[in-house]
């Protein structure tokens, strides 16, 4: 369903700040793409005196979303060198799995690329005492499709054509869909080789749910969190697809933006019906997020993506990662730290993180709510 205009949401110019001195980071993960290709650190945005470091103290487990895993590393890192005697240790896996863990107990949030279904909510307030679990928008940008075909620099496609490469029916590089959309182009034979997640993952639920609103009948499956399309080649986390596409001639996957900035990955333009094919970027993310609507109740603040823009300039194959909480209920020994990070996390200078790191900021008019749950967390 098309978005009417007085709900679009703009996204807010934030305010950029500098940090300085040592930065610690203790987190889970097989794979650090924090740093820029030359080995230096990626420019931080935060600096101490704007954490609030209020009563946090010891150590707060997360997990979840791999898809986030570039941006929350980068807050862990700053939030850390601000508040001395605390330890945020996030595990980035899948979104499946950080809402299971979630839901066991084990973690003080978790990081989902999709919002809780209404049975993962009633599992939830097991947990929850007195309360459950809800979605706090807190990550956006853009799904990007990163490509390796050699001699080709520049690809463009469109939702059916990237529906029939990853659903098997375009094999070769140089298909006459292919030609079509990239005149001019020279196109090899290699065969196609498309790279799927393997594991449960938000990432491929956007992304299917951005196919099965635009690729009409190329892509005939349900969205969801497991990948349903029969042939190409699986890898479990985004940073694994993103190193087979890295490796692999005639490879194209998905996964997170700053998966395919850090690689050197090229990636896809997006034939939408605009003027022009759109990059993947996290300003052109932004447009199309500008664009979301709270389909939530409450304090959960799930969003509804419009997949379908043609607006100028919007990339609308995009995601927004939850941090998943308990409104009320709980863990009194975390609880302070939860507020305390996500609070950095959703300030002007934590959202300023995501634009420098090809992210998207969520838009002022959701976040504004967002920090206002955050408070109000028991």
């Amino acid at each position: 369903m098309k978005l009417q205009r007085k709900n679009m949401l703009r996204a807010s110019a934030l305010g950029a700040l500098v940090v300085s001195g040592a930065l610690v980071l203790t987190a889970c993960g097989s794979d650090d793409n924090t740093k820029t290709a030359d080995g230096s650190a990626k420019p931080s945005a935060a600096a101490a005196g704007d954490i609030k470091c209020d009563d946090a103290k010891g150590k707060l487990l997360a997990s979840g979303s791999s898809a986030q895993k570039n941006a929350i590393e980068l807050w862990i890192k700053n939030y850390m060198a601000a508040c001395s005697g605390v330890e945020v240790n996030y595990k980035s896996s899948s979104s499946g799995e950080g809402i299971v863990a979630f839901n066991q107990g084990t973690v003080g949030f978790a990081g989902s690329d999709s919002a809780l279904k209404p049975e993962q909510v009633e599992e939830s307030k097991k947990i929850c005492t007195g309360g459950q679990g809800i979605d706090l928008p807190m990550v956006g940008g853009p799904i990007a499709l990163g490509f390796n075909v050699a001699g080709v620099d520049k690809l463009n496609l469109d939702a059916a054509t990237v529906a029939n490469i990853f659903n098997d029916k375009i094999k070769k590089w140089d298909d006459e869909a292919i030609k079509k959309l990239n005149p001019g182009v020279t196109l090899p034979s290699t065969a196609i080789q498309a790279f799927h997640r393997s594991d449960d993952s938000g990432t491929t639920e956007n992304l299917t749910k951005y196919l099965k609103a635009t690729a009409g009948d190329a892509w005939p499956y349900e969205a969801a969190k497991k990948w349903a399309a029969p042939g190409g080649q699986s890898a479990s986390g985004s940073s694994s697809v993103a190193a087979q596409v890295k490796q692999v001639d005639g490879a194209i996957g998905y996964f997170e933006l700053s998966f395919a900035s850090s690689q050197n990955i090229k990636t896809v333009d997006l034939n939408t019906g605009a003027a022009a094919p759109v990059k993947a970027s996290g300003e052109n993310a932004s447009k199309a997020i500008a664009a979301a609507k709270i389909a939530g109740t409450g304090s959960d603040l799930a969003l509804k993506l419009d997949y379908t823009t043609k607006a100028e300039g919007a990339y609308p194959l995009v995601l927004v990662t939850y941090e998943v909480v308990c409104d009320k209920g709980n863990k009194a020994e975390t609880l302070p730290t939860v507020k305390s990070f996500l609070n950095y996390a959703a300030s002007d200078a934590g959202q300023k993180v995501l634009l420098e790191n090809g992210y998207a900021p969520i838009p002022a008019e959701i976040n504004t709510k967002v920090r206002e749950v955050i408070n109000g967390l028991g």
